[in-house]
């Protein structure tokens, strides 16, 4: 059975875009992309055939990669910068659940 329309459009991980219309979007190479893969900072989704298919989320992390290599910044050192900020978004998110402070997602 397949998934329904509407749980997919809300679903930020929902790999929706292919690797040309991602490159499209974003106003970057499909190369670029590549490289956001093997520096570990997205892991698109791989169809049937191979092909690469990202979310919504992974197209934001890759456009703030490439807003900070457009400033300058290493490649590496601007995925490994955007997996920390990830990492600790999440583990505060992860606290303010502990703390009651927050509903769960």
């Amino acid at each position: 059975m397949g998934r329904n329309p509407d749980d997919m459009f809300g679903d930020e991980d929902y790999p929706a875009y292919t690797i040309g219309q991602a490159a499209d979007m974003l106003g970057t190479s499909q190369e670029f992309l590549r490289r956001l893969d093997e520096a570990k900072l997205i892991h698109p989704h791989r169809s049937a055939g191979g092909h690469r298919r990202y979310s919504r989320y992974q197209l934001r992390l890759a456009a703030r990669a490439r807003e900070m290599v457009d400033q300058g910044t290493a490649l590496e050192a601007a995925c490994r910068i955007i997996i920390l900020e990830d990492q600790l978004e999440e583990a505060l998110r992860q606290n303010e659940r502990q703390r009651g402070t927050q509903p769960p997602e």
